[in-house]
């Protein structure tokens, strides 16, 4: 049953900005599925956006401070997730940045500091904490990171998140290599267009939400509840024998020739 499908097991969740979230979607499946999950927040803003939330979840729910920029601050995180977890069974990792200059006009353009800030937050963010959580993750366990068809097609106004987001997938399939070993299984899912506050910072973003409604196979855009439904999946036992994956939940979009 879905409802103890994660009992007993703990899980991280990173990235989730506000109540429309694809982070907060998943963290929901999750503890309704009985995990006891932890949280991290970037900044003041966002931390007074996640306290509300987290504080309808039974039991509870530990909220770290995390910039993926500062190394020692990440060691810190899981220190502290440490002795309040002792372990980890599950990592959902949803952070990305990229400067706005950079998401418009070509990818062309794209300033040396706003390509490295990009693959930083966006991309090596989930190797840096896959390998934090990996002393955590003893008895094995799943990391499930967050991706976009922008990372395999040029998609207008996604420029270097695109790019971040394709080395983002070269990630998981080599982390995947590398953390099998030790039974924990690395996927991203690929998610079509939501409207969610990181998803606005594209340029035309509601025209990609029209076109992807009109040629994809099922008629129409995909829900968050889905995505969120997948996290669990991808988190829980019934996926044990899928690592290296980028599974996409976009109503069948990615298999249309344009």
């Amino acid at each position: 049953m879905v409802s103890n499908l994660l009992q007993g097991k703990k899980g991280l969740v990173c990235g989730v900005a506000n109540k429309r979230s694809i982070a907060w979607s998943i963290a929901q499946a999750c503890s309704d599925a009985g995990a006891e999950l932890a949280f991290t927040y970037q900044g003041d803003k966002i931390k007074g956006k996640v306290e509300p939330l987290i504080k309808d979840l039974p039991g509870e729910s530990p909220l770290y401070p995390l910039d993926v920029t500062d190394e020692d601050g990440v060691k810190g995180v899981f220190s502290q997730l440490k002795e309040d977890f002792g372990s980890l069974d599950f990592l959902i990792h949803s952070i990305a940045f990229a400067k706005r200059d950079d998401l418009e006009g070509e990818y062309l353009n794209t300033s040396r500091d706003g390509y490295l800030l990009a693959q930083e937050i966006s991309s090596y963010s989930l190797t840096l904490l896959a390998r934090e959580a990996a002393p955590l993750m003893q008895n094995g366990g799943s990391i499930v990171t967050l991706s976009y068809l922008g990372g395999e097609r040029a998609v207008t106004g996604y420029n270097v998140m695109g790019v971040a987001k394709a080395a983002l997938e070269a990630s998981v399939r080599y982390l995947a290599v590398d953390m099998g070993k030790q039974s924990v299984r690395v996927n991203a899912i690929s998610a079509g267009p939501i409207n969610t506050l990181a998803a606005r910072g594209i340029g035309g973003f509601s025209k990609i939400l029209d076109v992807v409604a009109e040629k994809a196979p099922m008629g129409r855009n995909v829900e968050i509840e889905e995505v969120g439904n997948t996290g669990l999946f991808l988190a829980s036992p019934l996926s044990s024998g899928i690592t290296g994956e980028v599974l996409h939940v976009d109503c069948g979009y990615h298999c249309i020739g344009l």
